[in-house]
């Protein structure tokens, strides 16, 4: 079986496993990753940090994007630029408002400011020990930790932290040469470093 089929299998199996957990249990699960989160330490030092707005059945970082915004961290959601482009972020706190974008996402309006994070929480399907993901197929993370990556960066590295629930662990997730490595990665169940 070749990459691409490897992937869309884990993606099919990835998605009947995150469906299988009860809403009572994912609103559990999303504070648990919150207290994993700030427990590690990964919000220390970071100026821009990176967040997602959740689609159907993904673990819902909007309490720990509250739980940021109240430490004091400037938060910014991912805007879609096109087909086969790196994602670019805009500045956002909660309760601004948001536009329906691209593949059921929601983004900052056109007037919140560009910014470069330091920290991304990623979403996924799937991951490994190895900090690799499966997404859901389009390469957007994966091209925009590349570029963020590539870029030189004061004091350091971007940080990826995959967010999702320990469920979503795997053995393997099949990778090829554009796949970017998670650094971190957040459950409910534990806060790990992976790189």
């Amino acid at each position: 079986m070749d990459l691409r089929h490897e992937k869309r299998a884990l993606r099919e199996s990835a998605r009947a496993r995150r469906r299988s957990i009860a809403a009572a249990d994912a609103a559990v699960a999303a504070l648990g990753v919150q207290s994993r989160f700030f427990a590690a330490g990964l919000d220390e030092g970071l100026s821009v940090i990176a967040v997602y707005w959740p689609l159907a059945e993904e673990l819902d970082p909007r309490p720990l994007m509250t739980a940021l915004h109240a430490a004091g961290h400037a938060l910014a959601l991912p805007i879609i630029l096109g087909p086969h482009q790196p994602l670019a972020f805009r500045g956002w706190q909660p309760g601004a408002a948001l536009v329906a974008a691209g593949f059921g996402t929601h983004e900052p309006l056109a007037d919140a400011a560009l910014v470069t994070p330091d920290l991304l929480l990623v979403p996924l399907l799937a991951f490994d020990l190895e900090g690799f993901r499966v997404g859901y197929g389009g390469g957007y993370y994966d091209r925009t930790l590349a570029g963020l990556r590539s870029e030189p960066r004061r004091p350091g590295r971007v940080v990826a932290v995959g967010v999702g629930f320990a469920v979503q662990e795997v053995d393997h997730v099949p990778h090829g040469p554009g796949d970017q490595r998670l650094d971190w990665i957040v459950t409910e169940r534990e806060a790990r470093r992976l790189q």
